[in-house]
């Protein structure tokens, strides 16, 4: 934390914002302490509210390279920590046959170089030279219980302990970032060695700023409509009427979509025929009614 950038709250805003990242204050205050204390955030909320595009941002604004561990169902301690190249190893071993050596103890160490360790993200994290790296634990509740007992080493110390060679220990400590999008809960002992922000969807002047900024062939009027729109439909009654509130993503993707489609007015038929860019759920779609879109669309606030 050494960058002038990074030298206050304020500081990280922008710099997050030079790289087309808006953070409200309390998500750069969580930020800021994470990267002052050292600490790996916890980052949760509905999907699409920008919990990846953070670990993105910052990987650019810090200038480390991000290295993403992608968890998911039966996700397996080898495939983010480690595993041995067994067919180097064999083709070793057969070699110190062919060649008469007797101490198979000896050969055995060889084998066990780190010439033949295949790194997963968590080991490449910790061995990563200075500065360090950003590492994105992603969708840290899809993984297996089990999993997150295995982790607890490494949020807790930024260490891993591996049977045949050792305790190895971060070179550089990694920015950690994971997220959540809450498909269960995670255990407490995962969520004491984080600082925690709940991220959720953006305020109206927010969410229009990332439009603009990510979408900058949109007119002023045109991003303000998208805004105003999607914001409604996730306020209530609207949202009741829907599985899954769009996220940020679907607005910036929906805002690129109206200017391929060159709209200058969002109308009910327009938000019809692109309803499949706002949701991905079959019933959704259908819950979008083009009596619902006449609700949303009025009154309009085209402000610039």
């Amino acid at each position: 934390m050494t960058a002038p950038a990074l030298s206050s709250i304020d500081a990280l805003v922008l710099a997050l914002q030079g790289v087309g990242y808006f953070a409200d204050r309390r998500l750069a205050t969580a930020v800021f302490l994470a990267l002052k204390l050292q600490r790996p955030l916890l980052l949760e909320g509905e999907p699409g509210v920008g919990k990846t595009a953070l670990a993105q941002a910052l990987s650019k604004v810090l200038e480390r390279s991000l290295i993403r561990l992608q968890c998911y169902d039966g996700l397996e301690q080898r495939e983010a920590l480690y595993e041995w190249n067994y067919a180097a190893q064999l083709l070793h071993m057969r070699a110190a046959e062919g060649k008469g050596t007797a101490d198979m103890a000896q050969v055995e160490r060889e084998v066990y170089q780190d010439r033949y360790l295949i790194r997963r993200p968590l080991l490449q994290a910790l061995q990563a030279p200075a500065p360090g790296a950003v590492l994105l634990i992603d969708e840290v509740d899809r993984a297996d219980e089990p999993f997150e007992a295995f982790l607890l080493e490494y949020l807790g110390e930024y260490q891993v302990s591996i049977p045949e060679i050792g305790t190895v220990r971060a070179t550089a400590t990694p920015v950690t970032i994971l997220t959540s999008n809450r498909t269960r809960d995670l255990h407490d002992a995962v969520k004491r060695r984080c600082l925690y922000h709940w991220l959720d969807y953006p305020e109206r002047e927010r969410e229009l700023a990332i439009v603009r900024a990510q979408v900058p062939d949109a007119s002023a009027a045109l991003a303000i409509q998208v805004a105003d729109f999607v914001g409604r439909l996730r306020s209530q009654p609207f949202a009741n009427a829907f599985q899954r509130a769009p996220g940020i993503a679907e607005s910036v993707e929906w805002a690129k979509a109206l200017v391929a489609l060159d709209t200058i007015v969002v109308d009910p038929e327009v938000v019809s025929d692109t309803a499949g860019i706002l949701f991905k759920q079959r019933e959704d779609v259908a819950a979008l009614t083009r009596d619902i879109a006449v609700q949303l669309l009025q009154p309009a606030d085209v402000d610039a």
